[in-house]
């Protein structure tokens, strides 16, 4: 039988300290054994028959450091049964000492999930954007700027018309703007070009007139306004969690943030074509600052995530077998698919699908003002 002694460290850091007798380690020492000695060729035996001492002496000390990898973690889990420690990172080992034969002694240092404490949430109030009704003058700005940039790209032939090209810009169904030359997977050929826009060129974009064009873009900006109203909406209420939630955070969750934060710094910065040794040195700074920088942010977002998860535990949210697996049958592309067949990606995204509901939850308790 093992023993163990557990010891609470500052910041959740746990260190436990584990002893397992020869007779509890020597099961996985002969398995790993046999498992190692079916690739071993020795001379005059078939591969994977010659005896376990022979096999032994071949493979050396790659089979201790193949059974600890082995056997450390198994009791690891074992030594943390019946406590209230979770952990929340990958186990850091050192061995203390062990031979065969003999008894293994070894540490091994985790953080704990930290003791949460959250104020009475449902009394959080926050004041919701009112929806933005865009005035007349936005849409004619929009509309002329759209029709300036369409023109330009118009090659005119002598008689004055226009030949469509790859270049014009269009409206697609959406009320939305792309660049195919197309209107309902249609080529089109606009008449003459106008100083102004017109029902023409309001067709040539995909809609039926001018009036429609407008009506179109005035409901794509009134979407976009309300997509960013809520977005607004819900940060404060993160914000507000943030402040309601008590926690000693541990150091590997604030350095997983600010890992996150670099790594979305580091697309934003390859987005403007820039390198990220090129970004810095126009910043005059470097990684550790920005990092430095940025930890009283890191520190809030994590406080903030968990207090939402503490809230989740305390509503009792959960996320199915068939909640999970229907938003990932909503992956279109199948490289990206596969990749929930490991269990890891999994786990991240039924975290996610739990946080966003208990936003969600939180939007219809909280106090609007």
């Amino acid at each position: 039988m093992i023993t163990k002694n557990i010891v609470k460290q500052p910041k959740s850091v746990v260190e436990v300290e584990i002893t397992v007798p020869w007779a509890d380690l020597e099961p996985k020492w002969n398995e790993t054994l046999t498992k190692l000695g079916n690739d071993v060729e020795i001379a005059g035996f078939r591969k994977g028959s010659a005896p376990a001492n022979l096999v032994e002496t071949q493979v050396g000390s790659k089979l201790q450091d193949e059974v600890l990898r082995l056997a450390m973690p198994e009791f690891l889990i074992e030594a943390l049964k019946g406590s209230d420690v979770v952990p929340i990172d990958y186990p850091k080992y050192q061995l203390v000492a062990f031979t065969k034969g003999n008894t293994l002694q070894y540490k091994a240092q985790i953080t704990n999930r930290p003791a949460i404490t959250i104020g009475d949430y449902k009394t959080i109030q926050v004041t919701k954007p009112t929806p933005k009704v865009v005035p007349e003058e936005e849409v004619e700005k929009v509309v002329t700027d759209l029709f300036n940039r369409w023109k330009v790209r118009q090659p005119a032939t002598a008689s004055g018309q226009v030949v469509g090209d790859s270049g014009q810009n269009q409206l697609n169904s959406g009320g939305s703007i792309n660049f195919n030359g197309q209107a309902n997977g249609v080529a089109q050929t606009p008449p003459a070009l106008s100083e102004a826009p017109d029902d023409n060129y309001a067709k040539a974009m995909g809609a039926t007139d001018l009036a429609d064009l407008k009506a179109k873009i005035r409901k794509d900006m009134e979407e976009n306004s309300n997509y960013n109203n809520e977005l607004d909406f819900e940060e404060a209420i993160l914000q507000q969690v943030e402040k309601l939630t008590t926690v000693e955070l541990p150091d590997v969750l604030i350095e997983d943030e600010l890992n996150r934060m670099l790594v979305s710094l580091q697309r934003r910065v390859a987005d403007m074509g820039l390198l990220m040794d090129d970004y810095l040195k126009n910043q005059s700074k470097s990684l550790e600052q920005l990092k430095t920088e940025w930890r009283p942010q890191a520190e809030k977002n994590v406080r903030m995530e968990l207090g939402l998860s503490e809230i989740a535990r305390m509503e009792n949210v959960n996320i199915s077998d068939e909640d999970l697996q229907a938003e990932i049958d909503k992956i279109q592309d199948a490289r990206v698919k596969r990749q929930f067949d490991a269990q890891e990606p999994r786990l991240h995204l039924r975290h996610a699908l739990r946080q966003t509901k208990t936003l969600n939850l939180l939007k219809n308790l909280v106090a609007v003002s």
